[in-house]
């Protein structure tokens, strides 16, 4: 199985490949919780691949790939007639991964009645079919994924509670990047041996120290998966005859043909809707929503930029639901 994702030295990083070797052979739901391109369907797979369950299927479902009321056909089937264009009897992926594991992505996505229907496969190993009565017995390792906070979404009646207490005695949070510097050269050099494979180069890629520096420095929102993209990018535009890549591009957009944004958007009519408390209150919204952005969602800097204390950014933070993960 390749898994680039799963490289790295740096204790945080370890402690999690540690954590998913003591889960793997139970036969309980685990929750893998981190920010996008963390490589969390990784660490699914491999939970599974370390389980007794490894010659059985793996199967995954991205739950907000979807629409909302086709997931419940997707995850539990259907007979036919079930629901108009149902016209034959369709097999879900919780029969399709009996014995094996089911990963499901971006639960946070997740319909409630269908949240409602998860929880009882869980506490009882039976599906039933849309438009059937008849109980299938099913045995799935559920591994369960998402890059938001679900107690916040609990308590903002957004998610079962009932759901997250039955998932929540597993729980795997994955490192960022940016806490995991030690390991940036380590996959970077990955990266770039892999391109250079696939382009059929017949040098070695190298770094130049100032482009160490820069990857070393930079705070990865898009963590490895954005890795992946500056690097191979830069093996392709800025490496020379020796595989020295001495220049990397970090924003691909960056561009003075860009398209301008226009002057008067949604964004500012939405701004100067509603009375004075509320126009107030859209602005602080977005103030905090762009400075976290500007500041990569680190909110020690964020509260720097906006010359107020950590406690009170975290206090609006909260006032205004805002997804502090990017």
């Amino acid at each position: 199985m390749d898994s680039p994702s799963l490289l790295g030295n740096a204790p945080s990083f370890l402690e999690v490949l540690d954590k998913v070797s003591l889960l793997a052979p139970l036969n309980r739901p685990v929750l893998v919780i981190g920010e996008r391109g963390t490589g969390k369907e990784l660490i699914a797979e491999r939970l599974h691949f370390l389980s007794e369950r490894w010659d059985k299927h793996y199967l995954s479902l991205n739950c907000a790939s979807l629409n909302p009321n086709l997931i419940e056909s997707e995850l539990f089937g259907h007979q036919a007639g079930a629901y108009t264009g149902a016209s034959q009897q369709r097999i879900g992926r919780f029969e399709q991964a009996d014995k094996g594991t089911l990963f499901l992505d971006e639960l946070a996505n997740m319909p409630n009645e269908v949240q409602e229907k998860l929880l009882r496969t869980i506490e009882y190993n039976k599906i039933e079919r849309l438009g059937s009565n008849k109980p299938i017995e099913v045995d799935v390792r559920l591994v369960c994924a998402t890059n938001q906070d679900l107690p916040e979404l609990v308590e903002q009646g957004e998610f079962r509670a009932d759901l997250l207490d039955r998932l929540s005695f597993a729980v795997i949070t994955l490192p960022p990047l940016r806490h995991r510097v030690e390991d940036i050269q380590l996959l970077a050099e990955h990266f770039a041996h892999k391109m250079a494979r696939e382009l059929n180069f017949s040098h070695v890629p190298s770094f130049s120290q100032t482009v160490l520096t820069q990857l070393n420095e930079y705070s990865w929102p898009g963590n490895i998966r954005e890795l992946k993209n500056v690097v191979e990018r830069a093996v392709v535009e800025s490496s020379d005859n020796q595989g020295m890549v001495d220049a990397i591009n970090l924003d691909p957009f960056a561009s003075p043909w860009r398209p301008l944004k226009p002057t008067h958007n949604s964004q500012q009519e939405s701004l100067e809707q509603g009375g004075f408390n509320q126009q107030v209150a859209n602005f602080e919204k977005q103030l905090i929503t762009k400075t976290l952005a500007n500041n990569h969602y680190k909110q020690t800097a964020s509260a720097k930029a906006l010359q107020i204390s950590y406690h009170q950014l975290r206090g609006l933070i909260k006032k205004h639901h805002i997804n502090t993960q990017g």
